[in-house]
């Protein structure tokens, strides 16, 4: 006989089974996918909303270019992203996930969108 891998209550059904309901599942999942501390839920807090900032800018065949003063403006911290890309020409691109951004004069960029 299984139980529930949540609230530990008797399983009725299938033999694949693991929890006794719904609202076990959603509980137990929410739990195993919550940050884990209050620094990666600061960080990850911080890359949504840079995200969020780059992808409410007006783009035009995936790019479009900006200053630093419009994002800060915003609430964009450019100490975030998800990684660094070098390319074979040097242009160095920081991204957020799947939009990325490159310093094209002193203080303005231009930014890309990877759909």
């Amino acid at each position: 006989m299984q139980t529930c891998l949540e609230c530990g209550d008797k399983i009725i059904g299938r033999a694949d089974k693991k929890f006794c309901n719904d609202g076990c599942r959603n509980t137990y999942n929410n739990k195993q996918n919550k940050d884990s501390s209050n620094r990666m839920r600061n960080v990850n807090n911080r890359l949504r909303k840079n995200h969020r900032i780059l992808s409410e800018l007006k783009f035009k065949d995936n790019k479009t270019q900006t200053t630093n003063e419009v994002l800060e403006s915003k609430g964009f911290d450019f100490n975030f992203f998800t990684n660094f890309k070098v390319y074979k020409n040097g242009a160095e691109y920081r991204f957020i996930y799947n939009i990325g951004y490159k310093f094209i004069e002193e203080n303005r960029l231009l930014v890309v969108k990877n759909d």
